[in-house]
């Protein structure tokens, strides 16, 4: 039919704080600012929400803008939820959006929460709850249902309801395992029509791990958003015979297991069925994997479990006392089992430690480089996703022993689902100071003003992994300087990296959009290098040990005082491996009038020797207060790049 775009198939996508506001230097909202963010409404697709909670009172609240086309299907809504959706096979009618997983309400009050004092998980994690700008309104789209599983329909029909109602910016904790090609990608689809409506779409960035090239939700107009850890983590001890302590992670609310026997499973295996029938009643179990999370040795009626974990920076919550450890840790114990005939371990509840190493980044959280668009740095920035406390749904309760009786209404979980609405909150409270920025430019501030994560620390880790650096929302208010791209430009990077008009049309939504110029010669869209987009960060992919040399233009608006002028600096650069020359021309930018713009070019230059390495550095623009920090990361992929 005519009228049909493009046709691709449904894939399904998974879902991917007392402390957090906190550690990232960001207060709570003065009084005389909640009318500002009063007008800002943020719509979240996700797994519904649960209107009870303290976290989404509309107590105060005015009525919703006049602007707010939104509706409320199968649920009440109220001055702070305005807008309530459901989507699922293709349906939107009939359907609830009350929240029966928990991760829909988790996020939503993350971005826009009212303070709630006195919240705590049986006692972890106590203090005021809140979202980024409490004041703002929320519409939720619930797109995710049984086992968090998300069809690209129901996303895409999401969004365009989303960008129709009146949204300012949509969040959006959904991702796969994989980056997807932007005409096969509802999010890259639905965020480009977002885009082009003035929305910013922010998003996970996935929770594949230590592999490279599993960053998703990499397209350049929309945020991609890495975890990160708090200074806040959740620990547990166990304490062996010997006297030996070792310190895993858990939430662990049952009382302390004092000196019992540990066993080691006769086959080395904790599922359940190997496990039923084994002598393992009052013994601490020692697992060699976490697979089914301690169920086994509850189910077996053991005192607690260790398991081995492979993310020991995650808090995760056990149906019985009990701890994760690392490979290392395990081998330590076991060391201690066979020096003994009566090998015991003493295992306590969970306590909260303070890092002083943090922000690190999340071992969970899926790394670069981006598969879709090499020349285009994905994750661009990273934020608190580590044992995170927020609202939930009590139909879908903690699978652990609750004794405060809070019924659920609270809950700790970690993911760049959980990172992913700071950013989305941090971007409404932009929005709120400036309501006629672009996307681009609310991207640009959050990505220039980060925090830098390049620390001793951190140093077997880097820009692949977490961006520009840890979000700072409120120095992000003032960034200076911004990078602006419209949609205009992100046509010329997608004819750059080989897209032609049909493809273009799956993308852009229009069976009339404008070709590339390699194509028939006669239109008005350039093609250029990827690296053209005015981009506030600067990457490219390069051969092993070959010399190079890449430009990267880029045009900058002043958004702050007239007459500013600023000088550049370029912070050396870092790697394993490698050197980077880098030069910025010119080396000085005078902005007479606030709004107006100033061009320059970075023409960078080395050779980066063996395949997956990273070699990094940053051009950095002060006018002795501001500083506009834009890294330029130069890499040698291990991972093939998908082919348009």
């Amino acid at each position: 039919m005519e009228s049909v775009v493009s046709v691709f198939p449904s894939r399904t996508r998974e879902l991917l704080t007392t402390r957090s506001w906190d550690f990232l230097g960001f207060p709570q909202t003065p009084p005389e600012e909640l009318p500002l963010e009063g007008d800002i409404i943020v719509g979240v697709l996700d797994s519904g929400v649960w209107p009870d909670s303290p976290s989404f009172s509309d107590d105060g609240m005015s009525p919703p803008p006049s602007r707010w086309k939104g509706s409320c299907h199968n649920f009440t809504c109220n001055n702070k939820i305005i807008g309530a959706r459901a989507y699922r096979g293709g349906a939107a009618t009939g359907l609830s959006p009350v929240d029966d997983h928990g991760h829909g309400s988790h996020t939503a009050s993350t971005v826009a929460g009212r303070a709630v004092g006195g919240v705590s998980l049986a006692g972890l994690a106590g203090g005021t709850a809140r979202g980024a700008v409490p004041g703002a309104r929320l519409a939720v789209y619930r797109v995710c249902w049984e086992r968090g599983r998300c069809r690209d329909a129901d996303v895409l029909a999401a969004f365009d309801d989303a960008v129709a109602d009146g949204v300012d910016v949509i969040s959006m904790s959904i991702g796969g395992l994989d980056p997807s090609p932007y005409f096969e990608d509802a999010a890259a689809i639905g965020s480009f029509h977002a885009m082009r409506r003035g929305v910013l779409t922010s998003a996970g960035a996935g929770n594949a791990g230590v592999d490279g090239g599993h960053v998703c939700n990499v397209a350049p107009w929309m945020l991609s958003v890495a975890a990160s850890s708090t200074d806040r983590r959740l620990v547990d001890k166990i304490v062996l015979g010997d006297g030996k302590t070792i310190v895993g992670a858990s939430i662990n609310t049952f009382p302390p297991v004092q000196n019992a026997t540990l066993a080691f499973p006769f086959n080395g295996s904790c599922d359940p069925d190997e496990l039923a029938g084994g002598s393992y009643k009052g013994k601490i179990v020692l697992c060699p994997a976490q697979r089914s999370y301690g169920l086994g040795p509850h189910l077996a009626g053991a005192a607690g479990s260790v398991l081995v974990g492979d993310q020991p920076d995650v808090a995760f919550p056990l149906p019985l006392p009990g701890l994760m450890v690392t490979q290392v840790q395990f081998d330590e114990i076991l060391t201690y089992v066979n020096s003994t005939s009566n090998p015991v371990g003493t295992i306590g509840s969970t306590e909260t430690a303070i890092d002083p190493q943090a922000p690190k980044p999340a071992s969970f959280s899926s790394p670069g480089p981006n598969l879709i668009t090499p020349g285009i740095l994905k994750p661009d920035l990273s934020a608190p996703g580590v044992d995170i406390i927020a609202s939930w749904s009590p139909l879908s309760p903690p699978k652990f022993n609750l004794k405060d009786g809070s019924k659920g209404l609270y809950n700790i979980d970690s993911g760049t689902s959980m990172a992913c609405p700071h950013a989305s909150g941090a971007a409404a409270y932009l929005k709120s100071f400036h309501r006629d920025w672009s996307p681009a430019m609310i991207m640009s501030a959050l990505i220039t003003t980060a925090t830098p994560m390049n620390t001793p620390s951190n140093s077997g880790s880097n820009e692949l992994k977490y961006g520009a650096g840890q979000l700072n929302p409120a120095k992000a208010r003032d960034p200076g300087l911004v990078y602006d791209a419209s949609e205009h430009d992100y046509i010329a990077m997608l004819c750059a990296q080989g897209y032609n008009a049909t493809a273009l049309a799956l993308i852009t939504g229009s069976s009339n959009a404008t070709a590339c110029a390699a194509a028939n010669g006669s239109t008005t869209v350039a093609v250029g290098s990827v690296g053209d987009l005015n981009y506030p960060t600067m990457a490219a992919q390069v051969e092993p040990g070959k010399n190079f040399t890449v430009g990267f233009p880029r045009i900058v608006t002043n958004v702050g005082d007239a007459g500013a002028v600023y000088n550049v600096k370029v912070v050396s650069a870092t790697g394993a491996a490698g050197k980077l020359v880098v030069v910025v021309s010119p080396s000085r930018l005078e902005f007479s009038e606030r709004s107006t713009k100033a061009s320059f070019t970075v023409t960078v230059t080395g050779v980066v020797p063996g395949a997956g390495h990273v070699v990094s550095a940053a051009v950095v623009w002060s006018d002795g207060e501001q500083e506009v920090r834009s890294p330029v990361v130069v890499y040698t992929p291990d991972v093939e790049a998908n082919q348009v």
